[in-house]
């Protein structure tokens, strides 16, 4: 029975290579599956799915105007899909995910969705709030934080390695931009950046 699934983590918690794996997969079994990521997401080139251990696979590119359904619907009369494996959800829009929900109900085909739960400054992103809500299945990444316990949170760090918590939700990077920390340290470094009303 085709699913709507949605893999959650932190940054660094291998999102990615977790997707390429099921993608490879997928493949070995002599299925089909769709790979989508980002458009947003340039960090690597366009058109591919990278992950931070260098392994890549080609990709379809979604921006928030797209229909996913009829992307994928329209793919899936070229060739039969087995599988659509979805990288950097948090990036949907609301009516993306409920688009993704129809694939999965009327297509029959099993949804995989790959992203951040939430942003730098503790909120969720739009595309995982309805994930969280409507997915059949939730699978968390486990990463950890340089004290050993589960990472929950990210911090954003500036130009010289400083946690931040003003700015744009979303603002692309990897190592040299982002951290990943359980709540105790986030909550530490975020007092330590002198912004103690961060809360209200």
């Amino acid at each position: 029975m085709a699913k709507l699934y949605f893999y959650y983590s932190t940054m660094n918690a291998g999102k990615s290579t977790t997707l390429l794996q099921a993608a490879y997969n997928y493949k070995e079994r002599g299925m089909e599956p769709l790979l989508i990521t980002a458009k947003l997401d340039d960090r690597s080139g366009y058109s591919k799915i990278v992950s931070r251990i260098g392994i890549e696979k080609k990709a379809q590119q979604f921006d928030g105007n797209d229909d996913l359904f009829s992307m994928i619907k329209d793919k899936h009369i070229e060739k039969k899909l087995n599988c659509v494996l979805l990288d950097e959800a948090q990036f949907l829009s609301k009516k993306q995910v409920w688009e993704l929900a129809r694939v999965v109900d009327d297509l029959k085909i099993p949804v995989l969705c790959y992203g951040l739960r939430v942003d730098f400054q503790g909120n969720l992103f739009p595309g995982s709030l309805v994930l969280l809500s409507i997915a059949d299945e939730l699978k968390e990444i486990k990463t950890i934080c340089h004290c050993g316990k589960k990472a929950t949170m990210v911090a954003r760090l500036d130009e010289k390695g400083n946690v931040i918590i003003k700015g744009e939700q979303i603002q692309i990077g990897g190592n040299e931009s982002y951290i990943s920390l359980c709540r105790l340290h986030w909550c530490k470094e975020i007092k330590k950046a002198n912004i103690i009303d961060f809360q209200s």
